[in-house]
């Protein structure tokens, strides 16, 4: 595989003019208010057989996300914690769900509370409802309802991971002031749409080869993955799709949230990744309204990154930043 779309000097400068729509932060505006006017209760319930995790507690939590509709979350903590902790509100990547507490110790093991976010329609938990005409065209997520804004599926997905933030303030021992949001591919693009959508919630931002970036350098570059839904889809509607298509996805693009973001960042891009190109991520880095941003590059990497490596990268820069558990 060879080094992808552009060398890494143009990477470090690549800063494309990506237009807003004029009513983009209305939008977002009037979907969570619609979303928090639906109202609904958060509720956990202690899951942890303390033979099996002896150092773990994990809850099964339920919150309300679009149309107060029930989203499913693992809540995992240190046993017998006394202190609120800083909570990494972790989003998952394309076609994947919550999975099972096991997936996700890590954290936990650092002396974090972990919040984990089912994503509606690809986890097991979570139902997705389309809606829309573009629905019935639908290969995957990617093209479900993008008729329109108000008919997209990541307008629901978008909306149940800001609403995670809101079901924080009401879960005993997490400290809502350091609220680390995270993910890798799709995670890493939801977690800079909280980040713009709710700037003064969020205490550090960590998305990891961010997918979501760019849909129109996306479409046109990509090698494998998700995008290559959207390209087929224009593909087969051109060409009296597309400019509606990318009109509905300017909504979504990461780029616009992370316009909007100004908690510390700490991304990560592989230079050979086909699946999120690097330009795409450079695009959202490159636009990041906030000041203190770092990206970790890994030269050789496809769309693994640096694996397990990038762990220890993380936890340090967290720790840097004053947002490590008390010691």
């Amino acid at each position: 595989m060879a080094l992808s779309d552009q060398n890494p000097d143009e990477l470090l400068a690549y800063r494309p003019e990506v237009s807003a729509p004029e009513d983009f932060d209305a939008f977002w505006q009037r979907t969570l208010a619609e979303a928090r006017a639906r109202g609904g209760a958060v509720k956990a319930e202690r899951v942890t057989d303390r033979h099996l995790l002896s150092t773990v507690e994990v809850d099964d939590v339920r919150f309300p996300g679009w149309n107060g509709e029930p989203v499913a979350a693992w809540l995992l903590r240190p046993r017998g914690a006394e202190a609120p902790l800083p909570v990494v509100v972790t989003y998952i990547g394309y076609s994947g769900g919550r999975g099972l507490p096991t997936d996700h110790l890590l954290w936990s093991a650092a002396g974090y509370a972990q919040l984990v976010v089912d994503s509606r329609g690809q986890g097991h938990d979570t139902p997705d409802h389309g809606e829309g005409d573009g629905t019935q065209w639908a290969e995957g997520f990617m093209t479900r309802g993008v008729d329109s804004p108000d008919n997209y599926y990541y307008r629901r997905l978008m909306t149940d991971c800001v609403r995670a933030l809101d079901a924080i303030v009401e879960l005993p021992g997490l400290d809502a002031g350091r609220v680390v949001v995270a993910g890798g591919s799709q995670g890493g693009g939801l977690a800079l749409a909280v980040a713009g959508l709710a700037p003064d919630r969020v205490a550090a931002v960590v998305p990891d080869l961010p997918f979501l970036c760019h849909f129109r350098q996306a479409a046109r570059i990509s090698g494998e993955g998700p995008y290559l839904e959207l390209t087929r889809y224009l593909r087969w509607h051109s060409p009296h799709r597309v400019e509606t298509t990318f009109a509905t996805l300017d909504y979504f693009d990461a780029v616009q949230f992370a316009r909007r973001a100004t908690a510390p960042a700490l991304f990560s891009v592989g230079l050979m990744d086909p699946i999120c190109p690097p330009s795409t991520v450079y695009a959202a880095f490159n636009h990041y309204a906030g000041a203190d941003r770092t990206m970790t590059v890994w030269p050789f990497a496809d769309h693994g990154g640096g694996f397990g490596r990038n762990t220890a990268v993380q936890l340090k820069w967290l720790r840097q930043r004053g947002l490590a558990p008390q010691q």
